[in-house]
């Protein structure tokens, strides 16, 4: 049974491609709640039974809404490779990415967030890792101050689970109302002076929406690239978890800055302040 459990594990895992990540992570607290469930009959323990119920189906249940955001069936995520099924034929390479990337620092990305007069943030896994929600909640809070409209925009899968970033920009005190969900702010943005992306990627990926052979086409994605400045805060060019470039990167209205987002969130919330202090 041990070297069974071992196979079955590694089998149900490694057939899942790494742009799932969230749904890996669901699907086996539901497993978990499936095995006590079983523990339970074993044992004649209603108790177990129940609560190891309530545990599989909801965790089933979190799989099933993270696959409806990202478009996919979730028999295809748990039994195939990213993009290898669910949809039509997909035999072609990815479009390539060409294009210069352009950059930015903090002072650039300050002067236009004081000048906007609607702003929008997209946080994801980086703004997790960097720890920088309460930095965001600060920068949200000066130009809240100054009278700047800012809102947050949130992907159904943005982070490990639905509900990660809610949960961190919760813990961060930001304001519950002006946090949104993706089909609340899609429409907002060609009227958006500046959007923040903040660790996101494959969640604001045009590919998703204009590229057939892209593993991620038809996945619904924050349009951020129709607004009218978008800077993305992440520590390198590098792919997201689809395994896919960007093109968002070099988009003209696009500028990357580079670094942990926490760092950058600092540079950025301490120049904020120095000019409220002017």
């Amino acid at each position: 049974m041990t070297v069974i459990s071992f196979a079955l594990g590694a089998h149900l895992v490694a057939a899942i491609g790494g742009a799932d990540m969230p749904v890996v992570v669901s699907m086996l607290n539901s497993y978990s709640g499936w095995t006590a469930s079983a523990a339970g009959f074993m044992l004649g323990n209603d108790l177990l039974i129940i609560t190891g119920a309530l545990v599989g189906s909801s965790g089933a249940i979190l799989s099933i809404i993270m696959c409806r955001a990202m478009n996919r069936s979730i028999v295809n995520v748990i039994f195939g490779g990213f993009g290898t099924g669910g949809g039509s034929a997909r035999s072609a390479s990815p479009a390539a990415v060409t294009g210069d990337v352009q950059e930015t620092d903090v002072d650039e990305v300050v002067e236009r967030l004081t000048n906007a007069t609607s702003v929008i943030v997209v946080p994801g896994y980086g703004m997790a890792v960097a720890r920088a929600q309460h930095k965001v909640q600060e920068m949200t809070e000066l130009l809240r101050g100054q009278g700047i409209d800012i809102r947050f925009g949130i992907h159904p899968v943005a982070g490990r689970l639905p509900g990660h970033m809610n949960v961190l920009l919760a813990e961060a005190n930001v304001p519950y109302d002006i946090v949104l969900e993706m089909d609340e702010l899609n429409d907002d943005f060609p009227s958006t002076d500046v959007v923040l992306v903040i660790g996101a990627n494959d969640i604001v990926n045009p590919s998703a929406m204009t590229d057939e052979s892209s593993p991620i086409y038809g996945m619904p994605v924050l349009e951020v690239w129709k607004s009218k400045f978008v800077v993305m805060m992440k520590r390198s060019r590098g792919t997201g978890y689809a395994g896919v470039d960007n093109p968002l990167f070099v988009e003209p209205c696009t500028r990357m800055l580079f670094g942990d987002a926490g760092d950058s969130m600092d540079g950025i919330v301490g120049a904020l302040r120095e000019r409220a202090g002017a």
